[in-house]
């Protein structure tokens, strides 16, 4: 269902499960490190029946000393990994937190101390994003997913691969604060629009958004990207389209100025609502007026 699914494979589930796996790493470590002490301790015990007590202290010591470092080392790291994608996962839920990555809102890159303090939230988000654009690409023709797609003359939705186009923009919409942006250097004019997977634009950052494209799209051709170019960018472009005046409405620009050209864009129920509210704020509102 179109509707009541994330628009984006897993969306906060994602990061729950994350946080799930790694909590059972911990407490799976937790028990191993007990079996390999009393380990340490028979053979401790086998070596001084021989007859070799100080070659045994010796080398159970220093057995016992790396399991222990290596154990606290691997279980530190998975409580903390739970822990993060946790809240992060509860992040999601509350539509907060998207300034908790350090995402530069001028440049769109993301600095360097983000990497090394959330690597366990960097690092299998850009697994599974590399792993989901690249199957996209190796699907039959008629089901690949392009990085990016030209759902109208001069306006593109993609993902955050989009740079493999290697093209010139007149104006740069970025959904994410996962990733850094890598279009930035060609392009005109940067938008960074911070949301977190499957979790839309605001009204008034939809708003924003769609001026800054159409004002952009009179110089030259605009992209609307999120992480996989599925939901959040498509949320935007149903604005944007609107805004343009090539759509009187935010459901005709989704069925027939962005699903035609690319089809796997979806829209789940926040998204829905919230472009329901733009609608009704900024669109038919001022028509009232």
């Amino acid at each position: 269902n179109e509707v009541n699914m994330g628009a984006v494979h897993g969306v906060y589930l994602k990061y729950v499960g994350l946080s799930a796996l790694s909590l059972a790493g911990y407490a799976a470590l937790s028990s191993e490190t007990m079996l390999l002490e009393d380990a340490a301790l028979l053979m401790a015990r086998g070596l001084r029946a021989a007859g070799t007590a100080a070659e045994a202290d010796a080398g159970v010591g220093l057995l016992s000393a790396t399991s222990s470092l290596l154990h606290l080392s691997t279980r530190a790291v998975l409580g903390y990994s739970a822990l993060l994608n946790g809240g992060i996962a509860l992040a999601f839920k509350l539509r907060k937190g998207m300034g908790l990555i350090g995402k530069d809102p001028q440049t769109g890159q993301i600095p360097l101390w983000s990497y090394l303090l959330y690597f366990p939230f960097h690092v299998p988000t850009a697994i599974y994003t590399h792993v989901h654009t690249l199957a996209g690409k190796y699907k039959p023709a008629k089901k690949m997913v392009p990085v990016a797609s030209e759902v109208q003359p001069g306006w593109w939705v993609g993902g955050c691969y989009a740079h493999e186009l290697n093209r010139d923009w007149a104006g740069v919409i970025d959904l994410t604060v996962e990733f850094p942006e890598r279009c930035f250097d060609r392009c005109e004019s940067y938008l960074l629009v911070p949301t977190w997977d499957g979790v839309p634009a605001n009204p008034a950052q939809l708003e924003e958004a769609a001026a800054f494209a159409v004002k952009a799209r009179d110089r030259g051709d605009v992209i609307i990207h999120c992480a996989h170019g599925r939901g959040r960018s498509t949320t935007v472009m149903c604005a944007a389209l609107v805004k343009s005046g090539m759509y009187s409405t935010w459901e005709e620009a989704f069925e027939k100025g962005i699903k035609p050209g690319r089809p796997v864009c979806k829209l789940n129920t926040k998204m829905r609502q919230a472009l329901s509210e733009w609608q009704a704020d900024y669109v038919d509102g001022r028509k009232q007026k």
